[in-house]
Order: C-alpha cells, then sequence, then structure tokens
C-alpha cells in the first residue's frame, strides 16, 4: 500500500475507531464487539508504525479512551491512566523483549503477567487508610467522580485494612487501580431474570458494570452483582512499591482483590507457556477476559523505560485470538456445490479469528451477498459460527473504497461458467445448474474419482458406479469407503466375488498419492498435471486446502481463473464436510518427493502417442526417477518425447528453444 492509500485507509479508520470508542466510552454501548475494534485499531497502528508522518496527535493510538461524561463532576488524575500497547503472538512478545533489552543494557528482567480482565477500569484514592474518592479512566487524564456508587460495592472496603509490614500504606495518599467486573454467573442470573419478566437482555458483563457505575442512582449500583479486582497501587513515593510483585501482595494485605493466578518469571519462554495455558483456561475463570498483561517486574526499571504515546514501553497486552476480527474481501467466486448448486464464496486477506487462520467464507446464496451488500474491496467484520465455519457479521461501509459494484451473480455466473446453463427457480434462494440432477453429478463425479488417472479403482466402473447411486448406498464420493460386502450384495447386479472384489479394490486406495487424490476430487480446471503442481508445491493435503489466492498463483502454470477455482472448492461447507468424511474412514493421501533419482533435473514433455505406454505412466516413470514432467514445452524444457501424429507447431517451438528432441526409444533407455 502506497502513502496516498495509506493515509485514506488511515483517515477512514481513525474515523470509525473514534465513533466506535464514543458509543462504548461515553454512552456504555456497542457498535460493534471489542474483538472487531481491536482488530482495526491492530491494524490503525502497524500503518503508522509504516507511515510515523502520518501519526497525528489526535490519533486513537495517542490516546486512551473518550471523553467523560459530563452529568459527573471531572476529576484530574494525580498520575494518568496508560493503556497498553496489544500483541498478538510470540514473534511481537520477542520484538518487545528486544526493544527494552535494548534500551536497559546489562539489566536483568524479570516479568509480571496477570490476566486481563474485561470491565471499567478505575482508581480508588485512599486518605490515611480511608475511601475518598472513586474515578472512572474517562481520557487517561481526567475521569469521572463515580464514589458513590461505587461505595456500594462490597468488594471495595471503604477503609483499608491494617496489616503489619503494609502500615505505610494506610498514611497519606494511596491510590489502587483496578477493574469493574460482573463474574459470568451472576451475569447470566441477571438475564435469565430479566427472560422471566419479558425485559430485553443485557449485552455483556463489561457493559452492565461500566452502565451500572456511569448512572446517577446509587441504588441501581446497589443491586447489581459489581465487583473490584485490583491491579495496581500507587504512592507518592514509587520507591515504596519496588514491584508490581510486591503491589499485588500488599493489594490483598490491605484488603481488596488481586487476581491469584499472577505469576512472575525470569525468563520469557516461561511467560509464554504461562500464556498459552491460559488461552484454554481462561474459560474456567469467573470472569471474562480477552488475553494476558505482561509487565518488567522491576518498577524502576519500567520507569526508566518511559512512556511513548499513549503506552508505557515496559508492558505489553497480550490479546488471545479474537471471536471477531476485520479483514478485506479480495474476491467473490463461485463453487458447485454437489447437487449443482452455485455457491458465492468470499476471498479474505488472511486474518487470525478464534485460533486459525480464515481467508474465505462461504456467502450462501445470491440474496445473502445482496441483503449484506458485501462487495469486492470491502473491509467485514467476521467470526466462527460454532467456533468453527466463518462467516461475515457485517460490512464496514465507512471504509468501503471509491468505485465499489454490487455483487452480480448471473453476470458472475457467466464469467466464471461460461460453458454452463443456471436457472433460479421460483421460490428458491439458489442458483443451479440446468437440466443436471444430483445423483447425476454424483455418479459422474464417482466415475472421474475411479477412473485410471485418479484413483485407479478398476471394478468402480460406470454401471457399477450406477447401480450403487440408484440404490442409494451412495451420497458422496467418500461414502464408498464406507461399502460393505453385505449393502453391495442387496444391489442386483453383484454376487459374493464381485462384492467382495469390489470392496476391497476401493479399501486398497485409502493411501493414495496426494495428485491422484487432488485429480479425483474433480476441482475444475485442475488436471493430472496441475494436480502434480499442486501436490509438489504444498506437499499436503492440509498445506493445499489453507492456501490463498496468491499462494496459488505462484504456482507455476497456476493463474487467476485456476487459483479462483480451487480456493472456492476448498471453500465449500460441502467440500470441507467431504474431506472430514473422508478422513473419517481412514482416507490419507501422501506425498513423495522423487529426488536424487538419475533424471534428477532434467525436464520432459511428451507430444503425440506412445505405443508402450500412457502418458500418464510415462509421466510417474519420469518422477520415480526425479526427473520433471511438463504439460507445456518451455525454455526450461530438456527433452521433447516426440510420439506419433505429432503437429509442426511444438517441433518448431522445440527447435526455437534449443530443446532436444528425442524418441520414444530414447525415452525408454532413458527410462533403463
Amino acid at each position: 500500500m502506497n502513502k496516498t492509500k495509506a493515509s485514506e485507509r488511515i483517515s477512514k479508520l481513525r474515523e470509525l475507531i473514534n465513533d466506535y470508542r464514543y458509543h462504548y466510552h461515553v454512552l456504555d454501548e456497542s457498535i460493534m464487539s471489542e474483538a472487531a475494534a481491536d482488530s482495526l485499531k491492530h491494524e490503525l497502528s502497524q500503518l503508522e508504525e509504516q507511515y510515523p508522518e502520518l501519526i497525528t496527535p489526535d490519533s486513537p493510538t495517542q490516546r486512551v479512551a473518550g471523553e467523560p461524561l459530563a452529568k459527573f463532576t471531572q476529576v484530574e488524575h494525580s498520575q494518568r491512566m496508560i493503556s497498553l500497547n496489544d500483541v498478538f503472538d510470540e514473534a511481537e512478545v520477542e520484538a518487545w523483549l528486544a526493544r527494552i533489552t535494548k534500551l536497559t543494557p546489562g539489566k536483568t528482567i524479570d516479568f509480571f503477567a496477570d490476566i486481563k480482565m474485561d470491565g471499567l477500569a478505575c482508581a480508588l484514592v485512599y486518605e490515611d487508610g480511608k475511601l475518598v474518592r472513586a474515578i472512572t479512566r474517562g481520557n487517561g487524564f481526567v475521569g469521572e467522580d463515580v464514589t458513590t456508587n461505587v461505595r456500594t460495592i462490597e468488594s471495595v472496603p471503604l477503609e483499608l485494612r491494617h496489616a503489619k509490614g503494609y502500615e505505610q500504606f494506610t498514611r497519606g495518599r494511596t491510590e489502587i487501580r483496578g477493574e469493574v467486573i460482573i463474574h459470568k454467573d451472576d451475569f447470566t442470573k441477571l438475564n435469565e431474570a430479566r427472560a422471566a419478566e419479558d425485559k430485553p437482555l443485557y449485552a455483556n458483563p463489561r457493559n452492565l458494570a461500566a452502565g451500572s457505575i456511569r448512572q446517577l442512582d446509587p441504588k441501581l449500583a446497589a443491586v447489581r452483582p459489581l465487583r473490584f479486582r485490583a491491579y495496581d497501587i500507587l504512592r507518592d513515593d514509587p520507591a515504596e512499591v519496588p514491584t508490581n510483585d510486591y503491589a499485588y501482595q500488599a493489594i490483598r494485605a490491605l484488603g481488596l482483590n488481586a487476581n491469584r493466578q499472577a505469576k512472575t518469571f525470569s525468563k520469557i519462554k516461561d511467560v509464554m507457556e504461562f500464556v498459552h495455558h491460559w488461552d484454554t483456561a481462561r474459560h474456567e475463570l469467573a470472569f471474562n477476559t480477552d488475553g494476558l498483561v505482561i509487565k518488567v517486574n522491576d518498577r524502576a526499571i519500567f520507569r526508566e523505560l518511559g512512556v511513548v504515546g499513549k503506552a508505557p514501553r515496559g508492558a505489553v497486552a497480550f490479546k488471545y485470538a479474537a471471536e471477531e476480527a476485520t479483514t478485506t474481501v479480495k474476491d467473490i467466486v463461485l463453487s458447485i456445490g454437489r447437487t449443482g448448486t452455485a455457491n458465492p464464496v468470499a476471498v479474505f486477506e488472511p486474518v487470525l479469528v478464534a485460533g486459525s487462520t480464515v481467508q474465505h467464507a462461504t456467502l450462501h446464496n445470491a440474496d445473502e451477498v445482496a441483503r449484506k451488500d458485501i462487495r469486492v474491496g470491502d473491509t467485514v467484520i467476521i467470526y466462527k459460527a460454532g467456533d468453527i465455519i466463518p462467516q461475515v457479521l457485517k460490512v464496514l461501509t465507512e471504509l468501503r473504497p471509491k468505485g465499489t459494484k454490487p455483487f452480480d451473480m448471473e453476470a458472475e455466473l457467466r464469467r466464471q461458467y461460461p460453458e454452463l446453463e443456471f436457472e433460479r427457480l421460483e421460490g428458491e434462494a439458489a442458483y443451479r445448474m440446468k437440466n443436471v440432477s444430483g445423483p447425476l453429478l454424483l455418479k459422474r463425479g464417482l466415475e472421474h474419482f475411479a477412473s485410471k488417472g485418479a484413483m485407479d479403482i478398476d471394478t468402480l466402473g460406470e454401471k457399477n458406479v450406477s447401480a450403487l447411486v440408484d440404490a442409494e448406498l451412495l451420497s458422496d464420493l467418500a461414502d464408498i469407503y464406507s461399502l460393505t460386502v453385505a449393502q453391495v450384495l442387496t444391489v442386483d447386479r453383484f454376487a459374493e466375488i464381485s462384492a467382495r472384489k469390489l470392496v476391497d479394490g476401493i479399501q486398497a486406495t485409502k493411501t493414495p498419492p496426494l495428485p491422484r487424490f487432488v485429480y479425483g476430487l474433480g476441482i475444475r480446471h485442475v488436471g493430472s498435471q496441475t494436480a502434480i503442481d499442486l501436490a509438489e508445491a504444498f506437499g499436503s493435503l492440509e498445506a493445499l486446502a489453507a492456501a490463498d489466492i496468491d499462494e496459488l498463483q505462484a504456482v507455476d502454470g497456476i493463474g487467476t481463473v485456476v487459483a479462483e477455482s480451487i480456493a472456492a472448492w476448498f471453500a465449500s461447507e460441502d467440500n470441507e464436510a467431504l474431506l472430514r468424511k473422508f478422513a473419517t474412514y481412514g482416507v490419507q493421501p501422501h506425498y513423495e518427493k522423487h529426488t536424487g533419482g538419475k533424471l534428477q533435473g532434467q525436464n520432459f514433455v511428451i507430444t503425440g502417442g506412445l505405443d508402450s505406454m500412457s502418458r500418464d505412466e510415462a509421466a510417474e516413470k519420469i518422477r520415480a526417477l526425479g526427473g520433471t514432467f511438463q504439460s507445456s514445452l518451455g525454455k526450461d524444457t530438456t527433452y521433447l518425447v516426440v510420439g506419433a501424429n505429432v503437429g509442426a507447431a511444438k517441433l518448431a517451438k522445440a527447435a526455437k528453444y534449443g530443446t532436444q528432441q528425442i524418441s520414444e526409444d530414447d525415452l525408454l533407455e532413458l527410462l533403463g
């Protein structure tokens, strides 16, 4: 992205993030999930890092939150309530460590890590041990005085405990910072009660906690199950709190709650083990969280590192994989399902959602695309339905580039499938192939899957396929691996011997070569040679399924049309289910790259017919000896094998490139 486009994108991101912040922090309502907002903020910070000259003082990355509400008395914080920079993976943590290590040469750095709570940030001010004021974060510099409401929270002591060894904290000014939260179980009970009274349900615990504190009637706060969990303690003399670990000990000794999960570490690898542990274990916590805070434990070193913009150098917030994220739509391609239905599939810039990379999602049908008005170039919020299937939640039209056009399903069908006819029956949402039924498609697919160039199941010819489908024993390609002799014997054309031969022949192909399996799947535009090229490029079915369009186009000979077709096939929910079914039946494609043979480094093209073997057989023999079989003649072709009935054009091209022309006998000699 060049500077001009980056400037336009940054401007739009700032406007949308500021709008989100106003609704979230001032009005206590959400226009999108926090995970989606975090994704936008992360994109903005990365763009500003790439173009620091575009950073402005009013950028969302340079401040903490929205303005305080006018209905409360505004109070200036004694020390700015800073926010933290987000990190999303181990590499970013390592980069953070490298930066702070460089700034503190010769010093030993220990780390303090704690669960990040999802609540309303609040500062409690005690004078000589007595609570005198409670202040919200506000904009970081100025917050709102919510003392009356906070006094109703049972977990907030009106007077600090006098604990041995911590007497200094009950003299003079002590400020304790933390979060006002609502536990998940308490939130569920509140909503169950509201449902019983036919009242609207609350959105989430964080918004309810914030709304309870930031309203004028303390009676409302008193009846809500609010809790306060502390994470910091401040004194006029910072030397009184030497480490973050000591701060937590003091907090608990003085009568406040601080997370018991917090720990100190001397090595960053141990911190990351802690991070990974809580990625799963966090779901068992009483409160919601989306990550951990990692700090330099020594507070003198922490202060020495200083603050950049809105965030201290000595701490980061590790955010777990979001259940929602934002990305852009690179393309919308069409996939034909097993019943002949055309399914639109969005192809995204790859993004991490709920622990895995998402790069495409089904858009179901033309009506759904139109309803959400999803266009190529749009920024969208995506989520995982049931933590498995990626879906588009909404389009952020505020970030839509100029010149985008609504998706035209019929035009795309004509462009992507010019040789096919489609129809949309009255009352149906889907476009289907005209004059083609689901069983007919299945029969053609099975015949191809079992063919000599694919899985080579000679017992599964056209007549047997037709009989098995008509008997309703098969619903997809994978079902052949579930067939039993007893089932096959129920079909008229089979006897004991032929039934057993069919089942044994199918079972013998459960560990097929990857190229044959990929070719057998019948992916549009993927012939036997393309399947081989894909296997060589990706090495496994899993890697191929995860490849995005750019990675597919990087494979020699694969252009945009073929890449889109492959991506669309693997994005189809039907096909994802099919591959899972193959795996359930124990089908495990494998790929063995032949290296070190006597034909290593030599490239072959065959033109015309061969007498001694088929072209596919010759190709396999060449690869087995380390050679490369090419589908078309190029400047890097070593040998052009000339068979029968050869056209003059290919011979002329070989002469132009200086490619050596050999006969079938010469090839046999090379093969040994």
